[in-house]
This record gives C-alpha cells, structure tokens and sequence, in this order.
C-alpha cells in the first residue's frame, strides 16, 4: 500500500466516527419495556435493535401541525419532512422529557408556551433508509398546542419548517407525497389519537 492510499484511508470517516456511535438508545420489547442500552449506530444498522424513540406533533391553535424538514447532514431521512420533532430518549428520560429537551434544541420552543404536552399514541415500526441505515422502533406520539409561535430553530437540525392544515394532510397524504415524509410520520398522522 502507498502512502497516498494510507493517507485517504485515514481520512475516510468510519461508521465508529459518526457521533450515533457515541450516544445510546434504550433497546426495548414489544410491549416497550426496557430492556438494556445499547450503541445508538449500531440499533440504526444491519437490521437494527428495536429501541424506544417518539415523534411529537406540535400544533396552532387553528389545527394547523409544524411539519420540520430534517437537515441534509442526518445520516437517515436527511431533508426529509417529519412531524416536527422526533428522536429518542436517553436512559431514565420520559417521553415527556425528552419531548420537552428537543422542542428546546431543535426549534428554540420553551415549556412556557405550551401546558398540553401529552403521549396520545405508541405503535412498533421498521423501515429501512437506503442503504444507510434502518429503524425499528417503538414510537410514542407525543402532541401539544403552542400558544406562542414563536421559533428559534438550529439549522444543524432543522432545514425547514412549514405550517400545514393537519385535518387536511390526515385525509389527504398523497396531495403531499413531493415532501417525502417519514415513515414514522406517515404513521403516527394515519392513526387517531386525541
């Protein structure tokens, strides 16, 4: 091997490089009990680790949902559009916690302009992303009212963000099929929840 190729080889990011394999994600069982942590990369490859994770539907006071377009640099459903935010919680994190911290980070939303945060909703999904990656998770559905719109969103995490009519994207997800959602989306709006 020449030098040249050990060089590129050192600067090639691994999958051990990507901050996921620094994280954790609670591995759960069907009935989303938990059972151990484990690496956050290694439950998103191969055919994945079923892990505890949620999606949180943020609404206006007109039945408006925040949809939130994830930035280009996530390693799976980059610029893809979700239901404003979802991820995982950490080990002795609720889902109302974790919910709470990521309304925060992502799009600079405080407690104090909300008081409905609440699960609605749990249901176990499995999708593969290209050749990226996959998902297998049990996913809590989380939904709350803003009383104050207000946003600060981190463009590290967030690429775009829209205001749809939800009753109308709930009857009529094909009229928004050039977004690309997410599966895990695609779900949690298909079900009832109150």
């Amino acid at each position: 091997m020449s030098t040249d190729d050990t060089a590129s080889d050192a600067s090639t990011p691994t999958p051990e490089d990507h901050e996921n394999a620094r994280q954790h994600v609670v591995a759960v069982n069907a009935d989303d009990e938990a059972q151990e942590t484990v690496n956050r990369l290694e439950a998103h490859t191969g055919d994945g680790i079923r892990h505890r994770a949620f999606t949180s539907l943020v609404f206006d006071g007109d039945g408006n949902i925040l949809l939130a377009q994830r930035a280009p640099d996530k390693r799976l459903w980059g610029t893809w559009w979700d239901g404003t935010v979802a991820s995982h919680p950490v080990e002795g994190q609720s889902q109302e916690e974790a919910t709470r911290q990521r309304l925060e980070e992502e799009l600079g939303v405080t407690p104090d302009q909300y008081d409905d945060l609440r699960v609605t909703d749990r249901f176990e999904y499995k999708r593969y992303f290209e050749n990226a990656g996959v998902e297998h998770e049990v996913c809590a559905v989380l939904k709350l009212t803003l009383d104050d719109l207000s946003l600060d969103p981190d463009e590290e995490e967030v690429a775009g963000l829209m205001w749809v009519p939800y009753e109308r994207l709930h009857e009529h997800p094909e009229w928004y099929r050039q977004l690309r959602l997410c599966p895990w989306f695609q779900i949690a709006m298909r079900r009832d929840f109150e």
